[in-house]
């Protein structure tokens, strides 16, 4: 009888505990930080704020003067699309939006090909000093590029790139580098010794090993960066300012300040042009946010 109610008694006893972990697993998994209302509160508050500037100025250009002036908060009534019409019909900010993917696309190029050539040699070849090195490039996300706009502005027109994109293409590549070192070396550090052994062993070279292994293993950090550089080079500002005089060579910042400077009457037209020529930035970045974040989180990992 002892033998036969063992068991049961056993089981028993298991199948309290089992239930007894259940219970105190339970509230840790509903309590969770995140779950919270009130922290989903917080950040649709927060995006609401971020949004607002962007949304007054889309729905702004639908609107006329007179509705801007008698009620600048409100819809309108009735929409006009005159204002947007009026810019996509005009040969200046088509121009505009040449100039900026020329510069925007070359910097990219640039940005990309520079920095993996240095985070290949940085990351996968034994040399003396490349801490130090690794060390240098990182020091340079320490200046901006509003601490050296003089001196580059001095540079550029001794090698008579002023009033050209070439101007602001070479400059832009040589400030994002430093991210793009940063961001890249982690993923090519990361590649397994064992990989490049067996590749060499087969007869590969160090240029057929950076092909045919190297870059598809860091395809996610060379899309992070190159939409990193993309974005930086479309919005910057500063630079096209100092350098580029004529209105033919405007990147769509510069046109969006001379736009405003030439029509400071007519709002909605200038909340038009500025409402358009943000659009395909966040078009760009709201398509491949996953792959920024996703490329920096293997960097971090790396």
């Amino acid at each position: 009888m002892s033998v036969l109610t063992a068991p049961a008694s056993v089981a028993a006893t298991t199948a309290a505990d089992s239930r007894r972990r259940r219970r105190t697993d339970r509230p840790a998994k509903e309590h969770l930080p995140w779950g919270s209302p009130i922290v989903y509160f917080i950040a649709l508050v927060v995006i609401a704020l971020m949004l607002a500037p962007v949304l007054y100025i889309i729905i702004g250009g639908f609107r006329s003067n007179s509705q801007i002036t008698v009620d600048p908060a409100g819809w309108p009534d009735p929409w006009r699309f005159d204002n947007y019409l009026a810019v996509l019909t005009g040969p200046q900010f088509w121009q505009q939006v040449l100039n900026s993917l020329i510069s925007a696309g070359a910097t990219t190029a640039g940005v990309v090909v520079l920095g993996l050539m240095a985070s290949y040699v940085i990351a996968r070849y034994p040399m003396r000093g490349k801490g130090a090195l690794y060390a240098l490039f990182a020091a340079g996300l320490m200046f901006p590029i509003t601490v050296a706009i003089t001196p580059l502005y001095i540079v550029i027109r001794n090698l008579g790139l002023m009033n050209s994109l070439g101007g602001i293409i070479l400059p832009q590549i040589a400030f994002a580098l430093p991210t793009t070192i940063i961001i890249l070396v982690p993923f090519l550090r990361a590649i397994p010794d064992e990989i490049q052994e067996a590749a060499f062993i087969d007869g590969c070279s160090r240029l057929g090993f950076f092909w045919r292994m190297v870059l598809p293993l860091a395809v996610p950090g060379v899309i992070t960066v190159g939409i990193l550089a993309f974005i930086g080079s479309w919005n910057s500002y500063l630079l096209p300012l100092f350098i580029l005089n004529n209105e033919a060579t405007f990147t769509l910042p510069l046109g969006v300040q001379a736009f405003s400077s030439q029509y400071s009457v007519d709002t909605a037209k200038v909340l038009a042009f500025t409402s358009l020529s943000m659009l395909p930035a966040l078009i760009f970045f709201s398509l491949f946010e996953r792959r920024i974040v996703g490329g920096l989180t293997g960097a971090v990992k790396g």
